[in-house]
């Protein structure tokens, strides 16, 4: 038969418009219900898709004369095994260039080489000499010889290119696996690196394995006992690792060149099919075990640097589309810091980012994504922010992405700061001032208790007026742009040296304390503050209104030695150190404790969207200084005290803050008659383990009309109902 194919597209100018694409001869295909008979193939889906028979591959690019797709049997093949060219004339749809290849199957490794004019000056950059990745590929795989210098030269560099790879998702076996959906009033996120996570010999997992998808699937069961319900990784599309200073690599990965494909180092498979694959066993391990899986994605920039950066994929398909590019249009416009700035609502990288989140959420089973630099998505062609950025509407209310935990790190490199504001119904933000208020609280600073008492009831200064759930705000003292927990207690400054910018990168706010020795230390003492004020932080991250996360090894003081910016070490200054389960153990039971207890917390259905005004609004609660019901709200003052009651529990909390660094006497609020005679103790972080955590029915009493909590301490008093109704959080 036939078939009439008709596209709305507004790529050139930005008003819709329907052209006529053409004509193709089609037959019926059971997956798929289409399927080019003839080579000219189809404009869509872009990518190569697999059919019965053969693949067909669509690719975008405006302003290319002429483009070729080649084959390699190998990566490193010094050249294609096989190279068609796609006729113009019968082979181009408009701005799509497609091509049907009969027997071509799953496990191609294939490229593109694109014609057009090299004039800098008008936005274009072609360069008919290099291989490049498709935009839309499944699947990348990396030459051992890849060399981003030779992308960077002119002349042919096959051997050493990045290659894609055909994948056919509908063939992987997902044994009934759905995303996962948990409630975000029971939600703890552990932010984490693939290869970080297992690469240290002390992990116990086989050398093969280590620093790899199935290396991070044989240690679930830790995830499982410590607590969390979602991991958030560190960036898992394929990036380039050799965007770094000469000598180091990219370890974070915050250099895509693929949306689409897995990492092909973080596969214990090195074929060309592990990595798609490896990634989705990890996937259904972690969802039978009852953890999200939440990417870290990065669509505000590419790998392809500035104006003096390699040609790897979109720079040589079409630059002046992908790119925001600088009034002289020869250089690129820099809101990511790192050399160039995707156009995120340019209607053809809008279309991708939706497809590439669609592709991970439909055919991954991914239950949510972190978006690095989320900002820039706001901004427009001309680099201004746009009052309703049509990518960031896009993203909210996708029907195929409901349900999808969507967080925006609400900043961007060259200023724009939208915690608070960002747009959308849905989405979800990392709260930098939680971070950067409960920092300061905890080390004393002064005006800091007023910011403080608002950070743990929500953030009501800033998302009150959204009428949007306590969960809106992702709660979190450290993540892995930074000092670790256990540096922000040992480091008054960074130390950053083995970077090779004279310790000039990194952030130089970190908020931080020493607790009086820089650096490690043997001194009993100052350990035990240490120790002390690492459970402060990790208390009042756990006990706040908001979605609680932590950074992967936190919970047993891993350490960066002060490095606050270890993007470039790939070494035991960023891998987990499994030996410290062993020598803080004392900390690893406390921080298990704790997220057991946040669990229990009510997540009824007609409750979960219960917005954060009506809460805070409805709460039973008072707060108080040490004394009862007189608040210390004075820029000198450096405790508070909160009695809230948790009416659906039938529980009475009662807990005290002293960032003071002397002891304090607090008096303790009488209790109702319904609630028994004394308050129990249930957290001190001043006490040694095991008694800085206890679990519930053995919770001693606090006897007495006042409690002393003692400096630098966090203490959590509850009473249940006389009859013992009370069940958790």
């Amino acid at each position: 038969m036939c078939l009439l194919v008709v596209e709305n597209d507004c790529a050139s100018c930005g008003n819709c418009f329907t052209r006529l694409i053409g004509t193709f001869t089609i037959a019926r295909d059971s997956r798929t219900n289409m399927v080019p008979v003839s080579h000219t193939g189809l404009s869509s889906p872009l990518g190569a898709t697999v059919y019965d028979g053969g693949v067909n591959f669509s690719l975008y690019s405006r302003a290319a004369s002429g483009v070729e797709l080649v084959f390699f049997d190998r990566e490193d093949d010094e050249r294609p095994a096989r190279s068609m060219r796609i006729d113009p004339a019968t082979n181009r749809t408009y701005n799509y260039w497609h091509l049907f290849v009969p027997g071509a199957q799953p496990g191609q490794i294939y490229g593109y080489m694109a014609q057009g004019p090299y004039e800098p000056d008008q936005g274009l950059r072609f360069d008919p000499a290099k291989v490049l990745l498709d935009p839309y590929g499944r699947g990348v795989i990396v030459p051992t010889s890849y060399s981003r210098d030779a992308a960077r030269r002119q002349g042919d560099n096959a051997a050493t290119a990045m290659k894609s790879v055909v994948i056919d998702p509908s063939t992987y076996d997902w044994e009934g696996d759905t995303p996962l959906q948990h409630p975000p009033a029971r939600t703890i996120i552990y932010e984490m690196h693939v290869r970080g996570f297992t690469q240290h010999p002390s992990s116990g997992v086989a050398e093969k394995s280590r620093g790899t998808f199935a290396g991070l699937t044989e240690k679930i069961p830790y995830l499982q006992q410590l607590g969390i319900t979602a991991v958030e990784l560190l960036p898992v599309f394929q990036f380039d690792a050799q965007d770094a200073p000469s000598g180091l690599v990219n370890y974070w990965g915050y250099a895509p060149v693929s949306f689409f494909a897995p990492h092909h180092a973080y596969s214990s498979r090195q074929d060309p099919l592990g990595p798609a694959d490896e990634f989705r066993d990890l996937v259904k391990a972690l969802h039978r075990a009852g953890i999200e899986v939440i990417l870290d994605v990065v669509f505000n920039h590419t790998a392809e640097g500035d104006h003096t950066g390699p040609t790897l994929s979109f720079r040589g398909l079409c630059n002046d589309t992908y790119y925001i590019l600088d009034p002289d249009r020869a250089r690129y416009a820099n809101y990511s810091g790192t050399g160039n700035t995707l156009d995120a609502n340019h209607p053809i990288v809008r279309r991708m980012i939706l497809d590439s989140l669609r592709y991970w959420v439909q055919e991954m089973h991914v239950d949510g994504f972190r978006f690095d630099l989320a900002s820039i998505l706001a901004r427009g062609g001309d680099g201004q922010l746009l009052p309703n950025p049509p990518v960031l509407w896009d993203i909210d209310s996708d029907p195929a992405l409901a349900g999808t935990k969507l967080i925006a790190e609400a900043w961007d490199a060259a200023g724009l700061y939208q915690v608070g504001s960002f747009i959308g119904d849905s989405w979800r933000e990392w709260n930098g001032r939680f971070r950067d208020d409960v920092r300061s609280f905890f080390r004393g600073e002064d005006n800091s208790v007023v910011r403080f008492a608002d950070r743990i009831c929500g953030s009501p200064e800033l998302y009150a007026h959204k009428a949007r759930e306590p969960e809106q705000s992702v709660n979190f003292v450290t993540c892995h742009d930074g000092f670790t927990l256990n540096d922000l207690v040992s480091y008054d400054l960074k130390h950053n040296e083995a970077n090779g910018e004279s310790n000039r990168d990194g952030a130089d706010d970190n908020r931080s304390w020493n607790c009086g020795v820089e650096g490690p230390t043997h001194d009993p003492a100052v350990e035990r503050l240490r120790n002390r004020q690492v459970r402060n932080f990790l208390t009042a991250t756990m006990l706040s209104l908001g979605m609680p996360m932590i950074v992967m090894g936190d919970e047993v003081r891993r350490t960066q030695g002060g490095n606050n910016n270890a993007y470039c070490q790939d070494n035991e200054t960023s891998w987990f150190d499994w030996r410290l389960l062993t020598t803080h153990a004392d900390l690893h039971r406390f921080a298990t404790m704790l997220f057991a207890r946040r669990l229990l917390r009510p997540a009824e259905p007609e409750r979960q969207h219960e917005s954060l005004s009506q809460l805070l609004k409805e709460a039973n609660k008072a707060w108080h200084g040490v004394k009862l019901n007189q608040p210390d709200w004075g820029p000198h003052s450096h405790s508070l005290a909160l009695t809230s009651e948790v009416q659906r529990q039938k529980l009475m909390f009662h807990t005290i803050l002293n960032a003071y660094w002397e002891p304090l006497d607090f008096e303790l609020p009488p209790l109702d008659h319904e609630y028994g005679p004394q308050w129990r103790r249930w957290i001190d972080t001043s006490l040694d383990s095991p008694n800085d955590i206890v679990e519930w029915p053995m919770a001693p009493t606090a006897t007495g009309a006042v409690y002393r909590a003692e400096a630098r301490s966090v203490v959590v008093l509850f009473a249940e109902l006389a009859a013992g109704a009370g069940a958790g959080l």
